[in-house]
């Protein structure tokens, strides 16, 4: 049997696990490890088993990723999403759609203490529905709203996502926080344009709020400026040198969690409930990484990232073809899997393949994070969408219609950031020559 065969075999086998609903980390293994054995041999098959496995859950540069996850649900679980929330509603409450439009721009800012596509989310969710609900606002757009914007997560640092990209690709996570600032303020700026664009269509969708004196909105402020410094505190720390990756998430997590001390919207009940939280995602992601190294041996061993970019390359439809061709794949994996699960999965594939179109493997990076943004909220599986109707208990269908007028725009802004690379480049290539 050819290397080729066994490589396909494997991947449909692995498909079939998912099906059948064993969990991904576990179920990549598995895949793994069989198709490992079949190509050298069992003994050579559980030695490797053994070695990813502990590599994995010994490594200190993987400490990155609990770090964040924790300063990600420390934030969650304390007030810092209402204060957000209500500084930016007293400043675009009263226009048209401006419950959602504050909506956009709390998270954007909340980004800046947590990583979590699903967390941010949640919280606005229970944060602005009900906000909007006073006002009368169609539960589609409400719940369509925070669905989405809880994608930026994935975009804007300190992004889990763009740590494990980073991780996977050995690229350096400094540069990728600062490639994810700028599109991730455009992503932001297409929520707002779509919103203005839908309340013009359909006034009643989002009535107007209370408007607030200019005395009002300024005493809302304060509030905003923590997270800020808090933000520059963990990304300048790493691109300055002053900390690596793991120490600047533990910086941060410390500075939410005496920050929410003081305002008094922390207890030991919620802290134990960031702890646990974390440690159930962390240890998550430690699987799935694990698993994904015994995945990508077994790829190595097969040359599959090599024969999948010979087989593109000799397509001759030009690299922008194949780089479509690899999008799609995402696209529609991540809408099937959960998103970190297929991003580590399918990452050793088509990274080589890129790297060999001569693409920047920062860009390539942000051109994931995009595709995963959508993935997290399109059907079937659209993470994002799941957990904002646990929360309102609104039907899924109903959120996915709120989802879709966003889905446009962040379509239009991939295209943008396809033909226009330096959008995504500028602020690395300028900080970190």
């Amino acid at each position: 049997m050819s290397l080729a065969t066994i490589s396909l075999l494997t991947i449909v086998f692995l498909f079939v696990l998912f099906l059948l609903g064993l969990e991904i980390g576990f179920a990549m293994a598995l895949a793994g490890f069989i198709g490992f054995a079949a190509v050298v041999n069992v003994d050579a098959a559980f030695n490797l088993l053994a070695k990813d496995i502990y590599s994995a859950v010994s490594s200190y540069g993987l400490t990155v990723i609990p770090m964040f996850v924790f300063m990600g649900q420390l934030g969650a679980s304390g007030g810092v999403a209402r204060s957000l929330y209500d500084s930016a509603y007293k400043f675009v409450g009263h226009i048209p759609c401006g419950l959602a439009l504050a909506t956009v721009g709390a998270a954007t800012a909340f980004k800046a203490i947590c990583g979590s596509s699903p967390a941010t989310a949640g919280t606005f969710a229970s944060v602005a529905v009900p906000e909007m609900d006073k006002y009368n606002y169609d539960r589609r757009l409400s719940c369509g709203t925070v669905a989405t914007v809880g994608t930026l997560g994935i975009m804007i640092p300190p992004s889990v996502t763009l740590i494990i990209y980073a991780m996977i690709t050995e690229t350096s996570i400094g540069k990728m926080f600062l490639a994810g600032i700028v599109p991730g303020l455009i992503l932001a700026l297409s929520f707002g344009l779509t919103l203005l664009a839908w309340g013009r269509m359909n006034p009643g969708l989002g009535p107007k709020g209370q408007k607030f004196s200019w005395k009002e909105r300024m005493a809302s402020v304060p509030p905003v400026i923590p997270v800020a410094v808090i933000f520059l505190l963990v990304v300048g720390g790493i691109l300055t040198g002053y900390f690596t990756p793991t120490e600047a998430g533990s910086v941060g997590s410390f500075a939410v969690l005496v920050y929410l001390v003081i305002r008094g919207d922390m207890n030991f009940q919620k802290f134990v409930r960031a702890v646990v939280e974390s440690l159930r995602i962390a240890c998550m992601i430690l699987v799935l990484i694990a698993s994904a190294n015994v995945m990508g041996h077994f790829f190595a061993v097969t040359r599959t990232p090599f024969v999948v970019a010979d087989w593109l390359e000799s397509l001759n439809t030009g690299r922008f073809v194949v780089m479509l061709i690899i999008i799609a794949v995402y696209v529609i994996g991540g809408s099937f899997i959960e998103h970190l699960a297929f991003l580590i999965l399918a990452t050793p594939i088509f990274f080589p393949v890129a790297m060999k179109l001569g693409y920047d493997p920062v860009w390539f990076g942000i051109i994931l994070a995009v595709v995963t943004m959508i993935g997290v909220v399109i059907p079937p599986l659209g993470i994002n969408v799941f957990v904002v109707a646990g929360v309102t208990k609104e039907p899924i269908n109903k959120i996915y219609r709120g989802v879709y007028p966003y889905v446009i725009g962040m379509t239009i802004c991939l295209f943008i950031f396809l033909l226009f690379p330096e959008l995504s480049l500028w602020l690395p290539n300028y900080f970190m020559q």
